[in-house]
């Protein structure tokens, strides 16, 4: 999964489309108004002081920069005055996305917001923060593991074979006994920790907190899902078969799989920081302010505009899309 991904050949080496030319929908393209909650959210946890006025906003797989930017089009609706202090980043190690984020910052905003950009988390260093990422904990590489044994991949062959020791005892950690294990989750936690002495992050995935007993891994295709194995001999019935074999779509199309939220919490409290909040994405957005937002536009937007973004934010909230499906966790420290 890392080479797919990320190899010299991959998936996100690639300059790719996100949205209706792209493989998949994410919520940062489909609403403007789930930047807007988040935004929200931020300027709520500076209300409150847990966070400074001076805080790094700090934006993880950004792509375009458009979460980032919506953020910042809501900030300047709600308290403009955080403008003047706020300090925006982005950690980007992709030259070809820094360009196009450094672009379109330029077209948004005029000059007016300054963007910053580290390699990575262990480039940042600041008193307080503000983290947010949408989507990335399924991103990272994973074992598939099926009882004892782990998914290997030789030639354009799947096989099974015995598992490292290892992998078992963190899949038995989070009551994984089939299904993927993810990779790296400790080391990311260790390094935003390390990354500010205060801070929040607030992330955005698919998943739950208790394994579902079976493989999730699937690839996305022009918005076609195509569960891996069906991809492969492991499925021998011919109807349950897609067309195609899983070399087919390496480091053309995206391959992903459900969050195990209970080991994502695990790996940051594992170095310290707290669990503060676990909610579906509807609940979330609505606890974020959604409504409220809702009704600002109303008040100052022509009705027509009103309903285009507010069918839009429906679609963020509606349970048989992404309002269950998706989960939104947060931490602190």
């Amino acid at each position: 999964m890392q080479e797919w991904l990320y190899g010299e050949e991959g998936y996100y080496k690639k300059h790719l489309e996100i949205g209706k030319k792209g493989d998949f929908y994410t919520a940062v393209s489909t609403s403007m108004f789930f930047g807007g909650c988040i935004a929200k959210r931020l300027i709520d946890t500076i209300k409150e002081g847990f966070l400074s006025k001076d805080s790094f906003v700090v934006e993880i797989g950004a792509h375009k920069g458009y979460l980032l930017a919506d953020m910042i089009q809501f900030i300047y609706t709600l308290e403009p005055e955080l403008l003047k202090t706020l300090r925006f980043v982005i950690v980007e190690p992709f030259v070809e996305n820094k360009k196009m984020q450094k672009e379109y910052f330029q077209d948004s905003f005029n000059g007016e917001i300054e963007l910053l950009h580290v390699n990575s988390l262990e480039e940042l260093r600041c008193e307080s923060a503000f983290f947010v990422a949408n989507e990335i904990f399924d991103a990272f590489s994973c074992e598939v593991i099926n009882d004892k044994q782990m998914l290997h991949v030789e030639g354009k062959k799947l096989v099974f074979k015995e598992a490292n020791r290892d992998i078992l005892d963190m899949a038995s950690s989070y009551g994984i006994k089939k299904g993927e294990v993810a990779i790296g989750y400790e080391d990311f936690a260790k390094t935003m920790k390390n990354a500010s002495k205060r801070c929040e992050f607030v992330t955005f995935d698919y998943g739950d907190k208790d394994s579902r007993g079976d493989f999730s891994i699937r690839v996305y295709d022009k918005h076609n899902v195509y569960p891996f194995f069906a991809l492969s001999d492991f499925v021998e019935e011919e109807s349950l078969r897609e067309k195609g074999n899983f070399y087919d779509y390496f480091g053309r199309c995206d391959i992903t799989y459900d969050v195990n939220f209970s080991h994502l919490a695990g790996a940051f409290k594992g170095v310290g920081f707290k669990e503060h909040l676990y909610l579906t994405q509807m609940s979330a957005l609505v606890e974020f302010g959604l409504s409220e937002l809702l009704e600002i536009l109303n008040e100052k937007a022509p009705k027509e505009l009103y309903l285009q973004e507010l069918n839009k934010a429906r679609v963020l909230i509606d349970p048989s899309f992404m309002g269950e499906r998706f989960k939104m966790i947060s931490f602190r420290k």
